[in-house]
């Protein structure tokens, strides 16, 4: 069980330009009093192919953390554009939100980000060297993808039953009351759609990783979407010869998924924190 849960996370400066700080409004709540503070951290992935140009962009120590429902801003600094390869700093890429408790991250929170010119011309006819000053990033804040990891709180009593692990693997089972559920379905049939290329962290959830379908591959996803639930097709007005040269459809049940659900019924004036910057 977790004493902290994230309930929800709001990018509130976005679409921004590049060179704009990120700024998030998290909100958490607290089932026990902590002896810690929380940790946060901002990380953007610069490259699809080398962890090299990962960026911690900020962190920030969140305490003392009352018992109940908190919310803080956590603002950080953009990414130096010297560290990020001139082919990786226009298109689609990922930052991801985590939280750790006396070093044991709990939570993951990764966020699509595609950045692309303010101008038609510029995006019909990029030049040899981006122009960051007429980049404009979009987070795609309606569709986190949320990991969460068990670990040892205060007391062993919390502590996983293999504790202590090198980090145990996500919570698969899907949680209403956790942040960013019902999107991951819809992300991954569209990422499939757009056939993007998406750059992910080394080691960072697998749904994170897989973005690079082509568009054939989409369309093929597209005729599976026509199937109803129990994998069947509707074969009315076909004629028996039709019948007999199909070929029977098995549908596949989604697989379960990590993200979580925003919680709807969380109180309406959560407690603020008092933050530390680390």
């Amino acid at each position: 069980m977790s004493i902290v849960s994230l309930l929800d996370v709001k990018v509130n400066n976005n679409p921004a330009k590049f060179g704009d700080p990120y700024e998030f409004e998290i909100t958490f709540e607290c089932l026990e009093q902590l002896e810690k503070d929380l940790e946060w951290k901002l990380t953007y992935v610069g490259s699809a192919t080398s962890d090299q140009h990962d960026q911690e962009l900020d962190s920030l120590l969140v305490g003392p953390i009352p018992v109940g429902v908190n919310k803080f801003v956590f603002e950080a600094d953009p990414p130096s554009v010297k560290q990020i390869p001139d082919t990786e700093i226009l298109g689609v890429t990922v930052i991801l939100l985590t939280c750790a408790y006396d070093g044991r991250e709990f939570v993951r929170v990764g966020y699509y980000v595609n950045n692309e010119y303010d101008t038609d011309e510029l995006n019909a006819d990029p030049p040899a060297k981006p122009l960051v000053d007429h980049i404009r990033r979009n987070v795609l804040a309606e569709k986190p993808r949320v990991t969460r990891f068990a670990i040892k709180w205060d007391s062993e009593a919390s502590a996983p039953a293999e504790f202590p692990p090198e980090q145990p693997e996500a919570d698969l089972v899907a949680d209403e009351e956790e942040y960013g559920a019902d999107e991951a379905e819809e992300e991954e049939a569209e990422a499939a759609a757009e056939g993007v290329e998406v750059k992910a962290a080394p080691g960072e959830d697998a749904a994170m990783d897989g973005a690079d379908e082509t568009v054939a591959a989409a369309e093929g996803d597209a005729e599976e979407d026509e199937l109803s639930d129990d994998g069947s097709v509707d074969i009315e007005g076909e004629s028996e010869d039709e019948i007999e040269d199909e070929e029977e459809v098995e549908g596949e049940a989604a697989d379960g998924d990590d993200a979580m659900d925003v919680d709807d019924d969380k109180p309406a004036a959560p407690a603020p924190v008092e933050v530390m910057s680390h």
